[in-house]
């Protein structure tokens, strides 16, 4: 399964009303370690899917999200659950490390 866009239009629909935890990598298009990232992103999309749903919302695009989430350094991921930021976990990593990160919250 491919990541979904997300966007303030359909938060509610993708986060707040997913029945599995969403794994959410705020990013921007101008940011290298965000670029690092994204295949690692799309690999977890696979690797967790039916468990974990993996989206991406662009930081530039969609600028009320990433206020109200406060992110203030990209690329961020998080974890949701029943709509809410349980955990995060901030800059480029290897893929073990978003591995350990989904599992401990999950």
């Amino acid at each position: 399964m491919a990541e979904v866009k997300i966007t303030k239009d359909n938060f509610q629909e993708e986060v707040v009303n997913s029945n599995i935890p969403v794994l959410v990598d705020f990013w921007a298009e101008w940011c290298g370690p965000c670029r690092m990232v994204s295949p690692i992103i799309e690999e977890l999309a696979e690797d967790y899917e039916g468990k974990v749903k993996v989206g991406k919302i662009n930081v530039d695009e969609e600028n009320e999200l990433a206020m109200q989430f406060r992110i203030m350094s990209i690329p961020t991921i998080g974890l949701f659950k029943g709509g809410k930021m349980v955990d995060k976990i901030i800059g480029a990593r290897p893929k073990s490390d978003f591995e350990d990160f989904i599992n401990r919250n999950l």
